[in-house]
């Protein structure tokens, strides 16, 4: 088994992708006598919300996933945020590669929600390695990549704001079964909407007024 070592030296939106798209920079380092010809790698992605503190409206907006603060220290665990795959080219002592991960923006999505309800400061991640390298000084032996390898990254909240503003700009996004969209279709038809925005308005503006002591 081949003894590599992991880490994470950055992150960044990626401008030109044709939807949200973080890249993670890596460091990858081999003993200094190993020749690495290739490596297959598998690389999971895991939010450790348990890596940080939380204001008072962060806590409100967190509440879907983990429920009251009372009960976060049995709640805050682990949610998977992606898992993809890397080729990494071969190479001896040390390399670096970038990691490319599509996202999501979709407030369904617990890891969406999660970057969504941040006010600021850092984002608590761990990526997670295995795969099989590819190495010898001659020919080609193969081993699996240590089942324990890992790197923590702080990604910057400021990060997942840049890139979620590359392609939705000032807008959210709503997911809604399909015999909802064409009831709302209708609705905007009926009523000659120019947009989707003032459909959901009119419909907002005849909804019950909440008092405004509650």
């Amino acid at each position: 088994m081949t003894e590599l070592a992991f880490a994470c030296t950055g992150v960044r939106a990626d401008p030109h992708a044709a939807g949200p798209t973080l890249v993670f920079r890596l460091r990858i380092t081999a003993p200094a006598d190993t020749r690495v010809h290739a490596l297959a790698l598998r690389c999971q992605l895991r939010i450790e919300p348990a890596r940080r503190s939380y204001g008072e409206a962060e806590g409100g907006r967190l509440a879907d996933l983990f429920g009251e603060r009372s009960r976060w220290g049995s709640t805050l665990n682990p949610v998977q945020f992606a898992q993809v795959p890397l080729m990494v080219p071969g190479f001896t002592g040390e390399t670096e590669a970038d990691l490319v991960v599509p996202c999501t923006y979709d407030m369904e999505v617990a890891s969406a929600r999660y970057f969504a309800a941040l006010d600021g400061g850092d984002a608590p991640l761990l990526l997670l390695f295995s795969g099989t390298a590819f190495t010898g000084p001659g020919g080609f032996q193969v081993a699996p990549v240590a089942w324990d390898r890992e790197a923590v990254v702080r990604m910057p909240v400021a990060v997942w704001r840049e890139m979620i503003e590359q392609h939705f700009p000032g807008c959210g996004w709503l997911r809604l079964p399909g015999d909802v969209m064409e009831e709302l279709l209708a609705y905007r038809s009926r009523r000659a909407l120019p947009s989707w925005e003032a459909t959901v308005r009119e419909l907002l503006s005849t909804a019950p007024v909440e008092e405004a002591a509650r």
